[in-house]
């Protein structure tokens, strides 16, 4: 294993390594170090949301990512649901097990040309002016730049770091059992009765997937209970006889909330469940932690090439941070409403009612798919800025060839998009080896020229005013002193 990197990243979980991926495309020396030697066949999370696809698509690898796609989601298991196929985007939620999406993952960082170590675990880690010494388990250590946790909510790299993860812990356990040969069709999707709730989720053609939660019920003391334990626990709640099938996985996980002080000390940083930890309601973990690995992989390339503007690293927290705190906030909102009684069912029904409407229903729909997420970008002069921009058609000038807005971020560099004539591309000169000029013509695009980062975020657009200065304050902001 090499001995020296410009940065390492902890965690070969999918946030550890799509962050890999995004920092291959710059050019950056990256190891990613694994405590387990071998993949786990098991999955936690098993969706794929439409801003996860949408980010996946700028790199061009979306189409990978294969299997059923619901254009609705639902919130708190039994309310109404969420419709995606209102929403800007042309994705929905994939139904797509954790561990194909991170061997599809590796696969990629192989071919990009990083370096994956698995059964290397971190022991701890310390820095200084010039750099980080990750220190292993098995007494080696490893020189680099950067360290980027993404080691989980047990987080040894936030722990080195003395970074405190505050926030809400409750005792209230869920038990999944992953079951073969259990036929579906046997199975409640979703039962709620007096002493708990019950979910059901065909994860492949012979496997269901079901969690059980009691009310009030006591938390067990192991990571996973035992399969009788299990069996009385489902009968004893939901009436249901587990035995119908054979376990090929049980776990269980508990109602957490919590989130780091910051996601930054000097060299150190934290991405994913490293940096939030909540209760998966809604599938947004894998996603959140996803989509902190495209917005800083670009970031902490530009500050390990040295062009990075002053404060863009530490924009990576500004920025993502108030997104997992409101992750946060709806994952609790959704226990709340999972749970038993007369108040929370007059609850449920009140809110119901408020889903069937256009406004509110498009609302949490574009919170929970991550596409309604807006960035303060510090231009306000259009309605795109600090929006993801997307899918659009174009046709490239000259020439006319057929291209779009996703295919546009592939090599994962900003881009100046011009669709009318302007002045443009002449104040973007001197940014050559980090903004791709493109000119192109585009129907109902609603803008004449925009400054796209690296992530899909809108830096500056205009509606055809000429306004250079705006465009100036946009590339300094996000792209560094001219060359």
């Amino acid at each position: 294993m090499t001995t020296n990197t410009q940065v390492v990243v902890a965690g070969a979980g999918p946030t550890g390594l799509t962050l890999a991926a995004e920092l291959r495309l710059a050019g950056i020396d990256v190891v990613v170090l694994e405590r387990d030697a071998e993949p786990s066949p098991h999955s936690r999370a098993f969706g794929l949301l439409p801003r996860t696809l949408e980010v996946l698509d700028q790199r061009g690898v979306a189409d990978r990512f294969d299997g059923p796609m619901f254009g609705q989601a639902d919130l708190a298991a039994d309310m109404v649901d969420l419709d995606f196929t209102r929403l800007d985007t042309r994705y929905g939620q994939l139904l797509h097990a954790q561990a194909r999406t991170e061997r599809i993952l590796r696969d990629w960082v192989h071919e990009l040309g990083g370096e994956l170590a698995p059964g290397r675990e971190v022991a701890g880690a310390g820095q200084d002016e010039g750099g980080v010494t990750v220190e292993l388990a098995d007494g080696s250590t490893l020189r680099a730049g950067y360290l980027v946790g993404c080691d989980g909510a047990r987080s040894t790299v936030r722990g080195a770091a003395g970074i405190a993860f505050p926030g809400e812990y409750s005792a209230a356990d869920f038990v999944l059992v992953d079951l073969k040969g259990a036929r579906l069709e046997r199975l409640p999707l979703f039962e709620r009765g007096p002493r708990g709730l019950l979910i059901a989720l065909p994860i492949a053609h012979d496997t269901v997937r079901v969690v059980v939660h009691e009310y009030g019920g006591q938390p067990g003391d192991r990571e996973a209970p035992t399969w009788e334990e299990v069996v009385k626990l489902f009968a004893g709640v939901a009436g249901f006889d587990l035995t119908i099938g054979e376990p090929v996985w049980i776990s269980r996980f508990r109602n957490i909330a919590r989130l780091a002080e910051t996601y930054r000390r000097g060299r150190i940083l934290l991405a994913g469940d490293a940096a939030h930890a909540h209760l998966p309601a809604g599938g947004q973990g894998l996603n959140l932690g996803i989509q902190d690995a495209v917005n800083l992989g670009w970031k902490l390339a530009a500050q390990v090439r040295g062009w990075a503007p002053e404060e863009l690293l530490d924009s990576y927290e500004a920025e993502r941070r108030p997104v997992a705190e409101r992750v946060l906030l709806s994952t609790k909102a959704q226990f709340a409403l999972m749970q038993g009684g007369p108040e929370v069912g007059a609850l449920r029904a009140l809110l119901a009612e408020l889903l069937s409407t256009e406004e509110v229903n498009r609302r949490l729909a574009a919170e929970l798919s991550g596409v309604g997420i807006r960035y303060d970008v510090g231009e306000r002069g259009h309605p795109l800025a600090g929006g993801r921009l997307p899918y659009l058609p174009l046709r490239l000038e000259p020439g006319g060839a057929e291209s779009d807005t996703m295919r546009l971020l592939h090599r994962g560099r900003g881009v100046l998009l011009a669709l009318a004539d302007g002045p443009w591309a002449r104040s973007a000169e001197g940014w050559s080896d980090r903004v791709d000029v493109v000119r192109a013509r585009a129907d109902g695009a609603g803008f004449a020229c925009a400054l796209i980062r690296p992530d899909g975020h809108v830096a500056w657009a205009t509606a055809g005013a000429r306004d250079g200065d705006g465009l100036a304050r946009a590339l300094r902001r996000w792209f560094g002193i001219r060359r």
